[in-house]
């Protein structure tokens, strides 16, 4: 089967055909390092690292590039230092190493390349003077701005019609714009905030022209694919498309546009003001990192996903059962079927249920499903823990609960009542262990455990 994926440009899934099968090229837009990641902030780091390992089977690791940049010069970022008393460079090295940290955890490959913004601010800039040349943006009081109306097909992306972006949030009024849709893509500094010389006088780049400079450095005026979570189509990737094609001539930049959908959490749009904002750094306190991922992957990229605490239980359980079926077994070759549901979009829930066919079979002793299970698998970035040290784990709130090698000498005690027939003293020990959150599971090959 050809990889099909759904273009938001056209509306449509299409069968993908790179421009160049030894060098497919992918950006997708990273953090902003100013805190730390939410949940909502990895669904999109997930999907396309399943996006990534999908490519990187199909055409080659050393033929596949993923860009993913990070903004490291934003007002967001600012605010942050100025309510911390920190600097700047404190605030995103010290954010930028704990989302790395994170999302490792959750089992994310790093990509091929991370661009970051103030290491490429000459290219802004030139980028900048290109579109004033070529008269798609106008200097004017120390800002430079994208002349919108100079862009005939302005909102193709999103699908908006002029009116409709005009009255929309997160377009800004200001009496020096010569159009009310025109967007900034320089403006001043002041003696506190971050800035570079320029031809406008000292400033710092607008959040849009960031991403347009860095994947034309990095992947070139046109490459296959850029992503992003649905909240960026409007205004921050429309502005991309823009400035972009404006800037390199029409048919130029991404050529498949891919959106994962919204994340709500137990039902409720995650925000500040309901105190539900969940960072991947606390979950990770509470939960292995393959069940948060599972979690997200449990839902197709492109629908809305409600992430609750007994979907993350759900997916330990699932977890639990697969590192049962696939033991330590070496992995063989990924299942057809779980190609083919994630060559259909990604369609990540249809591959979850080809798993649960191999664990099942696996578990009524078919090792060459245990070994697809565990392929599979690592399609999915899942089960790449030794499976031990899985049924081991425990949350960091469990640091005062039996350790290892309390429940090994009880596990030991409980052999030697069983082999003197003092059943009463092995039933008691189980539940001794139950209740401090250990399972036992007695077989042939004697007795393993796992933390429930």
């Amino acid at each position: 089967m050809t990889l099909v994926l759904y273009n938001t440009l056209s509306r449509s899934k299409e069968p993908f055909r790179p421009l160049d099968p030894a060098r497919v090229r992918m950006y997708v837009c990273g953090p902003t390092v100013y805190d730390y990641a939410h949940i909502g902030n990895a669904r999109p780091v997930i999907v396309f690292d399943v996006l990534f390992r999908l490519l990187r089977r199909a055409y080659g690791e050393d033929r596949v590039v993923y860009a993913r940049n990070i903004t490291d010069v934003d007002d967001k970022i600012n605010a942050a230092a100025k309510e911390s008393g920190l600097t700047i460079r404190a605030i995103t090295e010290r954010t930028a190493k704990a989302f790395h940290e994170d999302m490792a955890a959750l089992n994310t490959l790093p990509p091929s390349l991370e661009p970051r913004a103030t290491e490429h601010v000459a290219q802004m800039i030139a980028m900048i003077e290109a579109l004033i040349a070529k008269g798609h943006a106008y200097a004017a009081e120390g800002h430079v701005l994208f002349g919108v109306p100079t862009c005939p097909d302005y909102g193709r992306l999103s699908g908006r019609d002029r009116a409709e972006m005009i009255a929309g949030a997160r377009v800004e009024v200001a009496p020096y714009k010569k159009d009310p849709a025109d967007f900034v893509l320089w403006k001043p500094s002041d003696a506190d905030t971050p800035g570079w010389a320029s031809p406008w006088g000292r400033g710092r780049p607008g959040w849009h022209i960031e991403c347009s400079a860095m994947s034309q450095v990095h992947l070139g005026p046109s490459f296959d694919i850029h992503g992003g979570g649905v909240d960026l189509i409007f205004p921050h990737h429309e502005n991309e498309l823009a400035q972009s094609t404006a800037a390199n001539g029409p048919g130029t930049f991404a050529r498949v546009w891919m959106h994962n959908g919204y994340l709500m959490v137990e039902g409720e749009k995650m925000s500040k003001s309901l105190g539900n904002i969940l960072t991947v750094h606390d979950l990770l306190t509470e939960f292995p990192g393959e069940a948060l991922r599972l979690t997200l992957l449990a839902t197709q990229y492109r629908q809305p996903l409600d992430f609750t605490r007994a979907g993350i239980a759900q997916a330990k359980r699932t977890l639990d059962r697969w590192y049962l079926a696939a033991g330590d077994a070496a992995a063989g070759d990924v299942p057809a079927a779980v190609v083919a549901a994630l060559e259909d979009d990604l369609n990540t829930p249809q591959a979850i249920a080809e798993m649960h066919k191999l664990a099942d079979a696996a578990l009524g002793g078919d090792g060459l499903a245990g070994r697809g299970l565990k392929a599979g698998a690592g399609l999915l970035g899942l089960l790449a823990n030794d499976a031990a040290a899985w049924r081991h784990w425990r949350p960091a709130e469990a640091a005062s609960g039996p350790t290892d090698a309390d429940i090994a000498a009880l596990i030991e005690q409980r052999v030697a009542a069983r082999r003197a027939r003092d059943f009463a003293r092995a039933d008691a020990i189980r539940k001794e262990l139950l209740e401090k959150g250990v399972v036992l599971e007695d077989g042939a090959a004697g007795t393993t455990w796992r933390r429930a």
